[in-house]
């Protein structure tokens, strides 16, 4: 994929991350490009050690992947922070 797509993923999966888990998470537009990009690294990276398969460019697929990817690392973020979740 290139960085165009890797913006654009990022953006809807940052986007879909923070609407279904709502809350006052600190940024805006370059934040949520940011969450979904590691989302989907991170997702990614679980997916494929499990044996789902991976993040391959803007298909449904890659997109659910980033999105469980995403919402971990807000769960993460939310645990270190020490807010609720």
């Amino acid at each position: 994929m290139g960085i165009l797509s890797w913006i654009i993923l990022g953006l809807i999966v940052g986007a879909l991350a923070k609407f279904l888990m709502p809350g006052k998470d600190p940024g805006g537009f370059v934040v949520t490009i940011i969450i979904g990009i590691i989302g989907a690294i991170i997702g990614g990276f679980i997916s494929t050690k499990v044996g789902l398969g991976s993040v391959t460019g803007l298909n449904l697929g890659s997109i659910i992947i980033s999105v469980v990817g995403a919402l971990i690392l807000l769960i993460i973020y939310r645990v270190v922070k020490g807010k609720s979740i």
